[in-house]
């Protein structure tokens, strides 16, 4: 029996796709793809049969998925990747030896990249937390948005639903200071724009434009969010030194 392959789509843009995801993604008739994948992808899917799977319940997808991987492979564009926030994981489980997962470039890989800022900075970040303060809410116990948020830290949120005032308001009760926070909206797709300040300013700064959705909600908008000091943290570059001479001396 065909194989249905989850693959890495990178956060948007198709170049951000690995060699073999594209290699298998070539391979197959039927694709499953969310918007706005099947607009970014469009020329790597042309001639394919497109599928939402959100079009679908879980059984009735399940079902038409035996049917369709008869015919051939199937292929399910990952936003991102697997390894945070992934829709397809129950899915996976039930294929078994039978789904194969591609890794591609993560968001958060590509939005440090973008950024070109390291996110974990010796000296000034110890640890980096990818978070989402809607997933935070559904799930009792977790620990509150402002008790993650602490000096040292640098915090990667995802599908964030709550409007930036407030966003901002409960990240600095956390930070207990003024820290760097940028917006990156859109990554890999068109209108990609990238907003950078301070919890101080970020508010006014955004002005005018469209990050998130408007009052909040339960939808969050294509809007990561990074915060920390690493994001401006001048470098301490005297490791380099006592490396090389650690190196000579060997």
């Amino acid at each position: 029996m065909n194989r249905v392959y989850f693959i890495g789509a990178g956060p948007g843009d198709p170049e951000l796709m690995t060699f073999r995801g594209a290699r298998l993604l070539a391979e197959c008739r039927t694709v499953y793809a969310f918007s706005p994948f099947d607009e970014t992808f469009v020329e790597l899917l042309s001639g394919k049969e497109l599928f939402d799977p959100y079009d679908y319940p879980f059984d009735g997808l399940l079902a038409q998925l035996e049917r369709q991987r008869q015919q051939g492979p199937v292929a399910f564009l990952v936003p991102g990747d697997l390894s945070f926030f992934c829709p397809f994981q129950a899915l996976i489980e039930h294929f078994g030896d039978q789904a194969e997962v591609v890794p591609g470039v993560g968001t958060v890989n590509a939005a440090s990249a973008l950024l070109k800022r390291t996110l974990n900075l010796s000296g000034k970040c110890s640890r980096t937390l990818i978070v989402s303060p809607r997933v935070l809410e559904e799930q009792p116990g977790s620990p509150a948005l402002e008790e993650l948020a602490a000096p040292g830290v640098t915090l990667v949120i995802y599908m964030n639903h709550l409007p930036l005032a407030e966003l901002v308001a409960r990240l600095r009760r956390g930070y207990g200071s003024n820290v760097p926070i940028a917006l990156v909206h859109r990554l890999g797709f068109t209108g990609q724009k990238v907003l950078c300040g301070t919890l101080d300013d970020i508010v006014e700064l955004s002005s005018g434009q469209v990050f998130f959705a408007a009052n909040g909600g339960r939808r969050s908008d294509l809007t990561l969010v990074l915060v920390g000091e690493t994001l401006t943290a001048p470098v301490d570059h005297s490791w380099w030194d006592k490396r090389y001479q650690r190196r000579d001396s060997e």
